[in-house]
């Protein structure tokens, strides 16, 4: 029996908490050229398997020897320079190289090679990106509005603090052994907008814009998750803090410090901070934050600002700034190829400032393009792919992995919801935005919970054989006075999906035949 840091309770370790306080998954950092030198097949398991995720690597039992690597991009912005680099990284690796864009502004890339991590890890510090502490128990990536900056509504431009808390947490991108032993993995999310684009509801912490006493500032939230056992959303601090550096960081430093010495670890499926919560009460949870803190916690603001319903950035809009533009584009999916990201950097280098945004729709924005650059900035070929005015369920869908490349998943995703979605568009007149998504496996890193539809991967009986289906979640409701979707139909086959989903389309969002 065992402590962990400040905890009066002894209790009993889990295996991943046996390997974590064996060997700091940050330390395989220095192992780099060793585990190019034996090779992947040669590593221990623990540093193959798990370890690896401290640094953003994840070995993929379905494509062994092809490892996927997850940065880290704050906001989900990047230059161009950036996106360039990122897909000459791809590129190397020719059909087995691709992207996606995730669910938390953020990417992916696949079919990467034990032996060239250190020469790309290289690349990436030579313009400002790295992967560390991006996977496991970790800080995952930091969301923020796509629009921070550009939009005239906004409220609070966060992208600054979002990156203040990301090289606080990560120690400027080198890596902090301070929190890379938590009890699981953490979300942050930071709106400066009216909006919800970040989905404040299902992240650890999230700080929403609030006035209080005529003083625009955060709301706090914490404990929102997902889990194959639990999913919760998050609920308010009653605290309210200011705009600053020094307010947002010390209240992440603090609730993380918290977390990490207190949270529970004995059993993973109870690990998330919410269950902290749950034990201790929200009032003993606030003082220990208090504590740690070394000050009190200025009461939430009585309403937060968050009064619009959620947008997509899909289209051309205006900026704040006269004469400037940015344009959304949809990305299937959120798949790309090397070609694809090359090309998405030339245009924001051409036609815009040099920069690129991701949502967590999965699609992509480029901003800054002047008005006269517009008309012919829309006649690019990359446009007729990356459309602007996608079909209307095709626009809102969002898929994980799935079976393709994740050994978690139970089904596959992306290509059968692109297909069965586009088959729906042919056949409907849709009315309404319906946001469809899909999840191969109840890790819910599609995150059906906040979908009008949402399907989620299972194993199914039809016919006497075990085939791929899916549970069906309704109810998800994002942006303004959000809520999370619940599970109103199990262990549907995946073959019967189309019928099923024009007959929810048709009798819940007003779809008819075209």
């Amino acid at each position: 029996m065992v402590q962990t840091a400040k905890s009066d309770k002894p209790i009993s370790l889990n295996k991943f908490e046996k390997f974590k306080a064996e060997k700091d998954g940050l330390a395989v950092k220095d192992e780099l050229e060793h585990f190019a030198k034996i090779g992947w097949e040669a590593m221990d398991k623990t540093d193959l398997q798990h370890r690896l995720k401290w640094l953003g690597i994840f070995y993929r039992p379905v494509t062994p020897g092809k490892f996927m690597l997850r940065m880290r991009t704050p906001n989900g912005i990047l230059t161009s320079e950036q996106f360039k680099v990122l897909g000459q990284i791809v590129e190397r690796y020719g059909d087995d190289g691709s992207a996606d864009i995730t669910t938390r502004q953020n990417i992916q890339l696949r079919g990467i090679r034990l032996e060239d991590i250190r020469d790309i890890f290289s690349r990436l510090k030579a313009v400002g990106m790295t992967s560390v502490q991006s996977g496991m128990d970790n800080v995952r990536n930091i969301t923020g509005s796509p629009m921070a900056g550009l939009d005239g509504n906004e409220l609070i431009d966060a992208r600054d603090l979002v990156q203040n808390v990301q090289d606080m947490i990560t120690n400027q991108g080198e890596g902090n052994y301070d929190f890379t032993n938590l009890p699981r993995k953490f979300n942050i999310a930071i709106e400066g907008g009216r909006d919800n684009s970040v989905h404040a509801e299902i992240n650890d912490i999230a700080f929403v814009p609030g006035y209080k006493d005529k003083q625009l500032g955060f709301n706090v939230l914490v404990g929102g998750f997902f889990s194959a056992k639990r999913c919760e959303a998050a609920i308010p601090l009653n605290a309210w803090v200011s705009p600053t550096k020094e307010a947002v960081v010390g209240l992440c430093r603090a609730i993380l410090t918290v977390f990490r010495d207190h949270g529970l670890r004995a059993n993973r499926q109870k690990s998330r901070l919410m269950w902290l919560i749950d034990e201790w009460g929200l009032d003993k949870f606030r003082e220990e934050v208090e504590k740690e803190l070394g000050d009190k916690l200025a009461p939430e603001a009585e309403k937060d600002e968050i009064d619009w319903e959620k947008r997509d950035h899909i289209g051309v809009y205006p900026q704040k700034q006269p004469g400037l533009n940015y344009v959304g584009l949809h990305i299937p999916i959120g798949r790309l190829y090397a070609q694809d990201m090359l090309d998405l950097a030339r245009l924001a280098e051409v036609y815009g400032g040099g920069e690129i945004r991701l949502t967590v729709e999965q699609n992509a924005i480029i901003p800054h393009i002047p008005d006269e650059n517009l008309e012919i900035f829309l006649e690019e070929p990359l446009l007729k792919k990356f459309t602007i005015t996608p079909p209307p369920l095709e626009r809102s869908l969002v898929s994980c992995t799935g079976a393709q490349f994740c050994n978690f998943a139970l089904v596959e995703t992306k290509n059968r919801a692109l297909a069965l979605s586009r088959e729906l568009d042919k056949i409907l007149e849709i009315p309404q935005t319906v946001r469809i998504h899909w999840t191969g496996c109840p890790n819910s890193c599609g995150q059906p919970q906040v979908a009008d539809i949402g399907l989620m991967g299972t194993k199914v009986r039809k016919d006497g054989k075990t085939v791929e289906g899916v549970d069906l979640y309704m109810g998800g409701k994002v942006g303004k006075d959000a809520q999370l979707g619940t599970c109103v139909q199990k262990g549907i086959p995946c073959d019967d999906l189309l019928p099923i989903l024009t007959d929810v389309l048709m009798e819940k969002f007003g779809a008819t035949l075209k």
